[in-house]
């Protein structure tokens, strides 16, 4: 009985410390969401929002990723069920999303820099590669955690470590879901206004 509650005991301090970190990282994205707004119009004479987002391109960019918090809940679902060759698959097909929306962010800016938008041109460039590409390093690193978490559920099954570390890639990635809603809308949607 001990073990039992010094385990639960362990699970709700560590989830605890990792709310503390999403806040951390979320006072992170409010100011680079702050200096974004700050600096959206410094366009330096270069182009603006409108001149370079492409609306069509964004929209695949926000299904691909909202579809991979959907699997993303649907493979805690699967875990809780004791369920682990579903929690696999589905981790797999949320990491195959997240790989597909890290390349059409890398295409995106790799685009822009090859027509000479530079982050380096104005303020409004430098901010939204900035803003953007935080999100994008956090969704790669994202990527890396779910490797890591898939290969320690193939090793040792859906033991009780493992629903932890399950259960906190889960917040993680929906945060970062959360996060994307809000550039999409304040940076793109806003952006071609």
């Amino acid at each position: 009985m001990n073990g039992i509650m010094n385990d639960m005991k362990k699970d709700s301090t560590t989830v605890f410390g990792f709310w503390v970190y999403l806040m951390t990282d979320f006072v992170l994205f409010a100011s680079l969401f702050a200096v974004y707004a700050v600096l959206h119009a410094n366009t330096f004479g270069g182009v603006g929002g409108k001149d370079i987002f492409n609306a069509p391109f964004v929209l695949i960019e926000t299904i691909i990723l909202l579809t991979s918090s959907f699997t993303t809940g649907l493979a805690l679902l699967a875990a809780k069920a004791g369920k682990k060759w579903w929690v696999l698959i589905l981790l797999l097909a949320t990491a195959a999303l997240g790989a597909a929306f890290v390349s059409l962010e890398f295409s995106e800016f790799s685009t822009l820099v090859l027509e000479g938008h530079r982050w380096t041109q104005s303020g409004f460039l430098s901010a939204y590669f900035t803003l953007v590409g935080t999100h994008g390093l956090h969704v790669l690193i994202g990527l890396l955690w779910m490797v890591a978490l898939m290969i320690a559920i193939i090793r040792h099954g859906l033991t009780q470590p493992n629903m932890r570390k399950l259960l906190l890639f889960s917040l993680f990635w929906h945060f970062l879901d959360i996060i994307w809603i809000f550039i999409f809308t304040l940076v793109y949607l806003f952006g071609l206004l």
